[in-house]
């Protein structure tokens, strides 16, 4: 049995995290603020009390990553760190940006380090897509250049990576994973996001406002995908920093998002169009080859068989 710390355990990704870890027999520890936001306080609560029901090796600790002390007590009692927690959104990081670098790029330079000194061999983090930005030739690659973010955000998730990238000169045997996800979605999504204000629109009857003229291409991946793609980065990544795309490999524009959610809702959607806003990027898409070949992961959810989740999970909710 191996003992991990989750930090952000109770959030979207992380609670289908934990599960999949519980479910082999691991067990967890989760670190997490609980704020607010982007991922409703409410949520993680219902989250937080779930868990325990299902699973018997597995508690929550309410706390932040940049606490140096608790960072070092709670990787102290751990096997590993999968570090998940942080602050997301594109737009948000415009109105706190020194918030947002002080949690993802202090927040990981205190967890990892927090880690060296525990002895530990692995450490797997969150990282983002948005790193890669407009200036990246698509499909993005690892070791393309990922020098000019978007938002704050993205530049967070940059720099952290630079940071740990950096830290690890210190323990070269240390094995440690950067997964950049793209655009996940699934059961318990962050209200916020695209798929799950749509799909509610849609399911209701209400108009969906669409950035743009729906040209805009996004590599939307499941959350089981992801899930799988964290372990098999805590099971299998080599030696040494590196970065990983998770991603679906095969994106879809806006427009061909609507239709397919309109297809899973059984609806036809009303669509109105507004302005792209400040820190939307054009495109995603990623190349997977790297986790492919390192992981032996790849990704299984069809974007219809995701939906179909997300539409079923919204029903039952009411």
């Amino acid at each position: 049995m191996k003992r991990w710390l989750v930090t952000g355990g109770v959030g979207f990704i992380g609670s289908h995290l934990c599960r999949a870890l519980l479910s082999r027999g691991d067990a967890v520890r989760i670190l997490d603020d609980f704020s607010d936001a982007p991922y409703p306080r409410a949520l993680k609560r219902e989250n937080q009390a779930a868990l325990p029901r299902e699973f018997a090796n597995v508690d929550v600790v309410e706390g932040c990553i940049t606490d140096r002390t608790l960072a070092t007590r709670l990787t102290q009692e751990a096997d590993a760190v999968i570090h998940l927690a942080g602050l997301a959104g594109v737009r948000p990081s415009f109105t706190d940006p020194a918030r947002y670098t002080a949690v993802n790029v202090e927040g990981t330079a205190n967890l990892l380090d927090a880690a060296q000194r525990a002895g530990h061999d692995l450490f797997v983090m969150a990282s983002s897509s948005s790193v890669y930005g407009n200036a990246t030739p698509l499909p993005a690659l690892e070791e393309a250049p990922a020098i000019v973010p978007e938002s704050p955000y993205a530049a967070s998730k940059r720099g952290a990576e630079l940071v740990a990238s950096a830290m690890l000169r210190k323990t070269p045997r240390m094995r440690c994973a950067a997964l950049r996800f793209f655009t996940v979605y699934g059961p318990r999504q962050r209200p916020e996001m695209a798929i799950t204000t749509f799909l509610r629109a849609i399911l209701a009857g209400r108009p969906i406002t669409v950035f743009g003229d729906g040209s805009m291409r996004r590599d939307f991946t499941h959350v089981e995908d992801i899930v799988r793609g964290i372990v098999a980065a805590a099971d299998r990544a080599p030696v040494g920093f590196r970065p990983y795309n998770l991603g679906s490999g095969a994106p879809v524009t806006l427009n061909e998002l609507v239709a397919a959610m309109g297809k899973a809702a059984q609806r036809s959607p009303e669509v109105l169009h507004e302005a792209v806003p400040l820190g939307d990027v054009d495109a995603t898409f990623a190349d997977i080859s790297r986790a492919k070949s390192d992981l032996d992961w790849a990704p299984r959810v069809r974007l219809d068989e995701g939906l179909a989740t997300v539409v079923s999970w919204l029903r039952a909710e009411g």
